[in-house]
């Protein structure tokens, strides 16, 4: 049994593997008092940068602090539409609305759960519309050269919502590859604790290629200031905190083998789950690798919660990603647009279960979830 050693995702384990180094970053910080933009602030978005082979990596509080100030760098107005994926988390409709933009929200693919559908894109396109968010959802992108090209033809802005991805690499039909979060016009990311670089509190970061707009996301990060007390426009208070630098700084050494571990992790599961024909099991899109940072299967709809309760009452914990799609949500009912009927975002809330996965896995652990899961069928 393994009630005790089966989590969604294994926080503690992986802190014990780096506990040395962690601990020492973090006491490196209490000793020298630095911990509002202290040099290891700066050491990570350097870092980051160099990881991901892009030159400006702007550190901020939160993930959807970061969309937010990259909806505010592009200087969007009030009034101004969005395409957004029905199927996802709440943070980018939400940083829309905030600012009196309209989210318009467009159906996803039922194999990716990412917008991959071009053409669903451009039918939501009107002369309102000035951006496409792409949201990245569980581990792999978007399909973002034809996303692209459907931005350089009406002339919109492509933000990537990499939360779920970095580390991700997307394969142009040219043969050129290039990370996840650096193709569009900008890129967001949280550190969250249970994401693939996470901190242990809250952290988030705004990437571009642009220098313009890099210096727009700094200066609104900040409050606006050019320097102190010297605000040239209007911004806010989003600051990575220097202890959170200093793990991220620890993490990212390892970034590249966390995202083996789990890709490890998920071709096991695949390769032992194709037995159960009652599951559908990821897909992994052509264009894209995938660092799963969620594992997640489709139930048919009336078998999906008792799924879930039946390995509950094993001791596997599951998730559901996203019980309610973001056009049935009430905070949307009168500051929003839908594109289309939206049936696989309505038809994938129903369906949907991520199971364990994480960086500490291991196949005992896997064998007995697998086995619980052909016995819920069997």
């Amino acid at each position: 049994m393994f009630e005790k050693d089966i989590h969604m995702v294994d926080l503690r384990g992986q802190y014990l593997r780096l506990k040395e180094d962690i601990d020492s970053a973090i006491q490196e910080v209490i000793d020298t008092n630095a911990f509002i933009n202290g040099p290891q602030v700066k050491t990570f978005a350097h870092n980051l940068a160099n990881f991901l082979d892009i030159p400006y990596v702007i550190p901020c509080a939160n993930g959807t602090d970061a969309i937010q100030i990259a909806y505010m760098a592009l200087e969007l107005k009030p009034g101004d539409e969005i395409i957004i994926p029905a199927f996802n988390y709440i943070a980018a409709a939400e940083a829309a609305a905030l600012l009196g933009l309209i989210p318009v929200f467009v159906d996803v693919d039922s194999y990716t759960y990412n917008i991959d559908n071009i053409q669903t894109i451009e039918d939501a396109v009107t002369n309102r519309t000035k951006a496409i968010v792409a949201v990245h959802l569980f581990g792999q992108c978007c399909d973002m050269e034809g996303i692209m090209r459907i931005a350089d033809k009406y002339n919109l802005y492509v933000v990537e919502d990499n939360a779920q991805s970095i580390g991700a690499v997307y394969s142009f039909s040219s043969g050129k590859t290039q990370q996840a979060g650096t193709i569009g016009h900008i890129g967001t990311t949280s550190f969250f604790p249970s994401k693939p670089l996470a901190c242990y509190g809250d952290g988030g970061a705004i990437v571009t290629c642009d220098p313009e707009l890099a210096e727009r996301v700094h200066l609104i990060a900040n409050h606006g200031q050019e320097r102190k007390y010297c605000h040239k426009l209007i911004g806010c208070n989003s600051r990575l905190d220097t202890i959170q630098a200093a793990i991220l700084n620890i993490k990212l050494k390892h970034l590249h083998q966390f995202n083996r571990s789990r890709i490890e992790a998920a071709v096991y599961y695949n390769e032992k789950l194709t037995s159960i024909p009652q599951l559908k099991i990821p897909v992994n899109a052509p264009f894209s690798s995938h660092v799963y940072h969620q594992y997640t299967i489709q139930v048919e709809a009336e078998k999906r919660n008792k799924l879930q309760a039946y390995l509950k009452e094993q001791g596997i914990p599951s998730m559901i990603y996203y019980p309610t799609p973001l056009h049935q949500q009430e905070a949307f009912r009168s500051n929003a647009r839908r594109s289309g009927d939206l049936h696989n975002a309505s038809e994938l809330t129903e369906k949907v279960l991520s199971i364990p996965i994480h960086t500490e896995m291991n196949t005992g652990i896997q064998d007995y979830i697998i086995e619980h899961l052909g016995r819920f069928f069997w």
